[in-house]
């Protein structure tokens, strides 16, 4: 008798001595559809590292630890945050492959980068090795996020019902497909080709930042945000700290700026989920990546605390992350999307332009004034309280129309660049699953072909951008195709 018999498609009988969980879920098969003996345990390419960080002799703020997000993407935190960690810190060295724990069944696996040098993580961050005679990296990667990878790890999971984790050993147990390097290298190929477009549409909407940005610090009295003493009159100061003492001063090096407060309004309005308890309602996150976006949906019965209200052109931000860019505009939405209570929530009352102000909080100028308007000691916080009260430059309503404008053509051309990317993920994980021959990765397949019909290709060049209509003129609109 196998250790699984079905007898329906949702029944089956499992031998008392096969069960090591005591959960259905557990028993959840890969069905790779590869010839077997390409399938082999993860333990076969990955191998466990476990490099501890030496304290002694380090000097402040060289333990840079990461965070890494459910795509897979990674960043720095805080200098200071490896000298106040107060656990065990191993090391992590650009190519090794890590994963937290607790969230990898959400997509939290990724590849330290180049850029990032050597970094440090906790014990909550298992660190691995790639065999490159057996396993390209990325392919690694994009395996641990396919579909059937993460619900074969969703029945992995063990501990307490609000930590649930997956354990190393569990994880290098895993059968999984691990082709010839040649086939595996197609299949990333394909991914990074998709990808790809999607950096060069995104890369339009930056040149249209980083333009903005120049033009504010050209109108700006920045001096105050750099210098390493100044001097500040005790009435201008509403708090006794440095911070404030510099929004006080940058208020006054520039007077003929406006506080943002006569522009927007906080946006508080609370809904009680659980008065629903059979409506799934959708949940908006925050990012430094992609603005607002969708997170999931819940149960109303599942809710224990009330949940924002937002709505199109809206804004909001995370109050303690706003300083490395979790804020944005809220997109087109259901009438019932929420948010986090945590997240503060604001709109537009007159003056200015919602895509404007969009791309006016991606500045550089802007987040650096976000630094000296937090409240707080430990964990600095951005209330909407605290952001109205920051200074920006009065802008004439036509050149706000062009930069709106500007920005919603760039946001087209990252949608269209997505949905192509989203079709060839598609094809991707079907190569990884085996239901499609890798060998075609690159010919002219219809699905292709009707992929491109979908998704035009993202434009380039660079877009400048001019607060003074009658110094320079902003360039013509790229054409679109039809």
């Amino acid at each position: 008798m196998n250790a699984i018999v079905r007898i329906s498609p949702r029944a089956l009988v499992v031998r008392w001595k096969c069960v090591n969980r005591w959960s259905v879920g557990s028993f959840v098969e890969t069905d790779w559809r590869w010839p077997g003996s390409v399938i082999r345990p993860l333990s076969a390419a990955l191998s466990r590292k476990m490099v501890d960080v030496q304290r002694d002799g380090h000097e402040p703020g060289s333990l840079r630890l990461v965070t890494l997000h459910f795509d897979g993407e990674m960043e720095p935190r805080d200098e200071s945050a490896g000298d106040n960690f107060k656990g065990r810190l191993f090391h992590a060295d650009p190519g090794d492959v890590i994963y937290s724990k607790i969230d990898v069944r959400n997509g939290a696996i990724g590849i330290i980068p180049e850029n990032l040098g050597r970094v440090c993580l906790s014990s909550e961050y298992p660190v691995y090795a790639v065999d490159p005679a057996i396993a390209d990296a990325r392919y690694i990667k994009l395996l641990f996020r396919t579909d059937l990878f993460r619900r074969k790890i969703h029945s992995m999971v063990s501990g307490a019902s609000g930590r649930k984790r997956v354990q190393p050993a569990d994880l290098e147990s895993v059968a999984v497909p691990l082709p010839p390097l040649s086939l595996q290298r197609k299949i990333v190929a394909a991914h990074e080709a998709a990808r790809q477009k999607v950096d060069k549409a995104r890369e339009q909407l930056a040149y249209l930042v980083r333009d903005l940005d120049a033009e504010l610090r050209r109108l700006a009295c920045l001096d105050v945000l750099y210098q390493r003493w100044f001097v500040a009159r005790w009435k201008d100061l509403t708090t006794l700290d440095m911070k404030s003492a510099r929004a006080a001063t940058f208020r006054l090096d520039n007077p003929t700026f406006k506080p943002l407060r006569e522009f927007a309004e906080e946006a508080t309005y609370l809904v009680k989920p659980w008065e629903h308890p059979e409506k799934d309602w959708p949940i908006y996150g925050v990012n430094n990546k992609e603005g607002v976006f969708f997170s999931h949906f819940q149960k109303g019965s599942a809710f224990n605390a009330p949940y924002k209200q937002i709505r199109k052109n809206w804004f909001f931000h995370n109050p303690t992350r706003s300083n490395v860019g979790s804020l944005g505009i809220v997109p087109d939405v259901p009438a019932d999307a929420i948010t986090s209570p945590e997240y503060q929530v604001w709109c537009i009352k007159a003056g200015l332009l919602p895509s404007f102000v969009a791309t006016l909080i991606a500045t550089r100028y802007f987040i650096d004034l976000i630094q000296i308007h937090r409240v707080g000691a430990v964990k600095q916080r951005l209330y909407v309280e605290n952001l109205l009260q920051i200074p920006i430059p009065v802008v004439p309503h036509e050149i706000q129309l062009k930069i709106a404008d500007l920005r919603e053509s760039a946001i087209q051309e990252i949608a269209d660049a997505q949905a192509f990317a989203d079709a060839a993920k598609a094809n991707v994980e079907a190569m990884i699953l085996g239901t499609k021959p890798v060998e075609g990765t690159h010919s002219r397949h219809s699905s292709r072909k009707r992929a491109l019909a979908t998704a035009r290709s993202p434009a380039s060049g660079e877009t400048n951008v001019c607060l003074n209509p009658y110094r320079r003129k902003m360039p013509p609109r790229t054409p679109r195709e039809s």
